[in-house]
């Protein structure tokens, strides 16, 4: 696979404070690319500076092979799709009404508008004005506008951020269609449920360094304590290793039918990213 996105050595100032240190990082043409990171850690900068709104002290970054001031020029910018607080609706239009000024924007059929309300599970809501739309419909109408010129590369900053569980998981299934049909997306969320369930690669980004990256599995298998917790059905837990004797003692408990379940006791990524960084990931 082609890198879409490849960042080297960027610092990023702000007012004489340091925002990204030494930044570092690509992301192959496919992915879906997770920034894990608390509040203030840097995350919504990164997408400021991937996007061309921002300018950076030094370093490089490359979007789709070429420099990313290159964004800037109009059929360059159709190419990607971007969803953040300030990329908004206009609250006294319909959701028809504003995804047909967007579609005009993008030089698109209105025809696609039916199309993507399907896509996010909005199909006959078109009608309804957007402030009486709840948070969770209001981010949907949002990714609806955000992929509706079916971007090559989607930037998502916390796209689910203080939706409901209902919500969340329907946006969810979105993102894995989409990029399950070629598209790239670069994902911020302090949100480590999220982060495994979508993302391909993850990178923890503290005080605008990153400290660790790679995919979210072999994260949790390599900082795992190699244990193993046998639930008993009498409702004890006994924990054994991964050796010969937790091995003879898992068979001796499943040839009494005392075993009720077996868990592998791997570190969620909020775990590592503690351990990492010795914050949690809120």
């Amino acid at each position: 696979m082609s890198e879409i996105i490849e960042v080297s050595n960027v610092h990023k100032d702000f007012d004489g404070k340091r925002a990204l240190d030494d930044l570092s990082f690509s992301i192959q043409a496919g992915e879906t690319f997770g920034f894990l990171g608390p509040s203030g850690s840097g995350k919504t900068t990164t997408i400021k500076l991937l996007t061309a709104q921002e300018s950076y002290q030094s370093g490089r970054i490359q979007v789709f092979g070429r420099s990313v001031e290159g964004l800037r020029d109009p059929k360059q910018m159709k190419r990607i799709g971007v969803l953040t607080d300030n990329t908004g609706l206009y609250d006294r239009l319909t959701v028809e009404a504003n995804l047909k000024l967007f579609c005009k924007l993008y030089d698109v059929s209105f025809k696609r508008i039916d199309e993507v309300l399907n896509e996010v599970g909005l199909t006959g809501e078109e009608s309804k004005v957007v402030s009486k739309l709840s948070k969770g419909m209001r981010q949907r109408v949002t990714l609806a506008r955000t992929i509706l010129h079916k971007p090559e590369l989607l930037f998502l900053d916390e796209p689910t951020s203080a939706l409901d569980p209902v919500s969340t998981e329907r946006i969810h299934r979105i993102l894995r269609t989409l990029n399950e049909e070629g598209t790239t997306i670069f994902l911020t969320t302090h949100d480590m449920y999220e982060a495994e369930r979508i993302c391909d690669r993850v990178a923890f980004l503290n005080k605008g360094h990153i400290q660790l990256q790679g995919p979210p599995r072999e994260l949790r298998v390599s900082h795992s304590d190699a244990s193993i917790t046998l639930l008993l059905k009498d409702g004890r837990e006994q924990l054994v290793g991964h050796d010969h004797e937790g091995a003879e003692r898992i068979r001796e408990v499943i040839a009494s039918h005392q075993l009720a379940s077996v868990h592998s006791n791997e570190p969620t990524l909020g775990d590592i990213f503690a351990r990492v960084t010795g914050k949690e990931l809120l």
